[in-house]
């Protein structure tokens, strides 16, 4: 018996080399977009090298167990800042307490996901959570006629249709639009831009869903999408689907192209589609919001499933410059299931 599990030691330690390697190769994403790609799983690498490393601590491999759990709880350690695992609650840590005098504002950020076979829970829960601005991502052509059911609630929009796919922006308003500002899509639909009036204060406010990343296009549409996020106005808010985490280098990468604050993270937002909801804990915060300028954000949550693969997040927003009132509730129109199978 001690001579096989003396046997097996050799083969825990290759394993847990194995693991810890892809876990530090993440840290350098700058380097070559593949070892971004690795960073992403940095909490799932961290949790598998410790889970490796702890039967390692009663054997001769004792200094190497002792390391690498070191190195797991150091690389667990730099997610946390932008990570919320326990729980769907809003995230309060460096958020701004809403202001007495100000309005506060909604934005409601939505992959929609393009073959949704539940499009009446979307339209749903706009018409409960109310909110200023919405942002999505994957707006196929199904949704076409869909999104046309909230016209009269949200009247200003712009989508932007991805040529040949199923990965289009949109963005709606029941704030109006600035007069005589265009609205604009970039990078063939990965990015939408409006802006909007709130209340006289005038702000950028953009929809943007990036591909996925190496082996795939991520790297070279975010090198073109680095002119337009440097054009965003002084004061903006942009949220979307990045396909990155937060502490990614491409995350990075689109805050300092636009000079935005990344938002700290709700926690899991994407989990593979036939996971029951109880492993969202494994999934990946990839529906990140950015902010710059004026905005104050005060609150962000993850609402209830939609019928994509994302969860939906709700953010509350105010304005520093903002006019000093609280503005009258438009009234959004409900949708039925029925008005929409129609």
């Amino acid at each position: 018996m001690n001579r096989g599990r003396i046997a097996f030691q050799p083969l825990m330690l290759l394993c847990l080399t194995a693991a810890t390697i892809p876990l530090l190769l993440g840290f350098f994403g700058s380097l070559h977009p593949a070892l971004d790609s690795l960073a992403h799983f940095r909490v799932h690498l961290a949790v598998i090298v410790a889970v490796l490393a702890l039967p390692l601590l009663t054997t001769t491999y004792l200094v190497q167990a002792i390391s690498a759990l070191v190195f797991a709880v150091v690389a667990f350690s730099t997610t946390t800042d932008t990570l919320n695992l326990l729980g769907s609650k809003p995230v309060k840590a460096a958020f701004e307490a809403k202001p007495a005098n100000q309005a506060v504002y909604r934005l409601l950020q939505m992959n929609l996901r393009f073959d949704n076979r539940t499009p009446e829970k979307v339209l749903s829960l706009v018409g409960r959570t109310k909110p200023d601005v919405v942002t999505l991502d994957e707006v196929s052509s199904m949704w076409d006629g869909k999104l046309d059911l909230l016209k009269s609630a949200y009247p200003y929009r712009v989508v932007c249709p991805r040529p040949n796919s199923v990965f289009g922006v949109a963005l709606l308003s029941r704030r109006p639009f600035t007069e005589n500002e265009e609205t604009h899509c970039f990078e063939r639909g990965s990015l939408a831009v409006a802006t909007v009036d709130f209340a006289g204060a005038k702000v950028d406010v953009g929809a943007i869903h990036l591909g996925w990343p190496w082996p795939f296009q991520q790297e070279r549409q975010i090198a073109i999408l680095l002119q337009p996020l440097a054009s965003l106005a002084p004061t903006a808010i942009m949220a979307g689907d990045l396909n990155a985490t937060p502490w990614s280098t491409a995350a990075h990468d689109i805050a300092k192209a636009g000079g935005l604050t990344l938002m700290h993270s709700v926690g899991p937002t994407w989990l593979f589609l036939p996971f029951p909801d109880f492993l969202r804990f494994a999934g990946l915060p990839i529906d990140n919001v950015f902010s710059k300028g004026d905005i104050l954000i005060h609150s962000a949550e993850r609402l209830e499933s939609i019928g994509s693969d994302h969860l939906p997040i709700l953010i509350e927003f105010s304005i520093k410059s903002g006019v000093d009132q609280h503005d009258d509730e438009n009234e959004t129109a409900t949708v039925s299931a029925e008005q929409l199978r129609s």
